[in-house]
């Protein structure tokens, strides 16, 4: 079934601060940074920050668990008027994608012209996001979780992705394959983290934080602030440049993925995916289009086990054969592949949350956007639709498919 707003929004502007290398940002505040971000993307969509009358947050309107986003002090910051539109998805980096289709039910609702998505992140020592549910209070589900030791979202993914290797045979050569990928695509980008090359021996040296995850199959830990602006298609062409049409987005999860990968009593094959099966079926539902249309997947990495879950679960691969889908080499950039289960797909060719920066989710927006305008650093050639996905995480988890004008 189509989905009801299929094209009749885009993203009109991107805008991002540096990105920092996590508490290097001080002193700067959450605030400064989102509002660099927004002005940026103002002026990449060529309109004036008092045009803005919606927000579409995600993560509850939480800055990366350490700080809170509030609509009226962004106001107050930033000059706007007024606002008329103002909501967010709950729980955490699953709604990256997912916000994009809440800015829709704004506009499509006549209650906004303009929505602004964003994100920040600033951590401290005290703060930080790779050891979150360890300085959570107890309750019934971190009652388990802490005296197990599992305090980081790294712990969590860990065990679902020993679960992977033990069903299905993947192996650390394909978490190493993604992390190397992932790295070569970050070597030409001015504002990446990570821009030196690794080997594999390199990858194998990296020092084992949560078997089988090591350390550079970690996301990046970073501060910065990225925003897009999404308005109606017929407004669209009035912006700067040719629009990014929002083809289908769903956000949501099965019961089965439940209070995903913080809850250990996940049936098979839930526990041993990315639990992205839901909203996977529900995107390709409502666009009509398959893994194999996609000409490019922005895929939430903050594990690297997870790339090769999600590629299973959108079915650019059968379940169970992501390990020698990602061997062959068929995630590459430059291995010129395109498409689903015969071929191959370019993911993250902007070096993705592992080495150009963790802004939860928001920097996979920014590079679909731009590999649709034709204006991508490492540009796949004739980019017509791109699938950028949040999470896996607690839900929602989210995907998004995005159309070039």
């Amino acid at each position: 079934m189509t989905w009801a707003h299929q094209d009749k929004c885009a993203i009109v502007g991107v805008g991002a601060t540096d990105y920092y290398v996590r508490g290097k940002s001080w002193p700067r505040t959450i605030n400064d940074m989102t509002g660099e971000a927004i002005l940026k993307a103002c002026d990449d969509a060529g309109i004036s920050v008092k045009d803005i009358d919606g927000f579409a947050y995600y993560a509850s309107a939480s800055a990366g668990y350490v700080d809170k986003f509030d609509s009226g002090s962004l106001m107050e910051t930033l000059g706007m008027r007024n606002v008329s539109f103002t909501a967010a998805l709950t729980s955490g980096g699953g709604g990256s994608a997912g916000a994009v289709g809440l800015a829709t039910a704004g506009l499509m609702n006549e209650d906004c012209r303009y929505a602004v998505t964003v994100m920040a992140v600033q951590q401290t020592p005290n703060a930080r996001l790779g050891a979150i549910f360890g300085a959570m209070k107890p309750d019934p589900e971190n009652s388990f979780l802490q005296p197990s030791g599992l305090v980081g979202p790294g712990h969590l993914m860990s065990v679902l992705a020993r679960r992977h290797m033990h069903l299905y045979g993947s192996t650390e050569d394909a978490f190493a394959e993604i992390v190397m990928s992932s790295r070569q695509n970050a070597l030409n980008r001015p504002k990446a983290i990570r821009r030196t090359p690794l080997t594999k021996e390199d990858y194998l040296d990296s020092v084992m934080l949560a078997d089988p995850l090591r350390r550079l199959d970690f996301c990046l830990e970073t501060d910065g602030a990225v925003a897009v602006i999404t308005t109606v298609a017929d407004r669209a062409k009035d912006c700067r440049h040719k629009p990014a049409y929002i083809h289908a987005c769903a956000h949501g999860a099965s019961r089965e993925w439940g209070r995903a990968f913080g809850w250990m009593g996940m049936p098979d094959p839930e526990f041993s995916s990315s639990g992205h099966q839901f909203v996977a079926d529900r995107v390709w539902a409502q666009s009509g289009l398959r893994a194999a249309d996609m000409d490019v997947a922005l895929i939430y990495d903050h594990f690297s086990s997870m790339v090769l879950a999600q590629l299973e679960d959108y079915g650019f691969c059968e379940r169970g054969e992501g390990n020698d889908y990602v061997l062959g080499g068929k995630i590459r950039y430059d291995a010129n592949t395109r498409g689903g289960v015969n071929g191959g797909i370019p993911v993250n060719p902007h070096g993705g949350n592992l080495s150009e920066a963790y802004i939860i989710g928001m920097t996979h927006v920014v590079e679909a956007v731009e590999q649709l305008r034709g204006t991508a650093i490492n540009q796949v050639a004739d980019c017509e639709f791109a699938l950028v996905t949040g999470g896996p995480a607690p839900i929602p988890i989210s995907s998004l498919i995005l159309r070039s004008a």
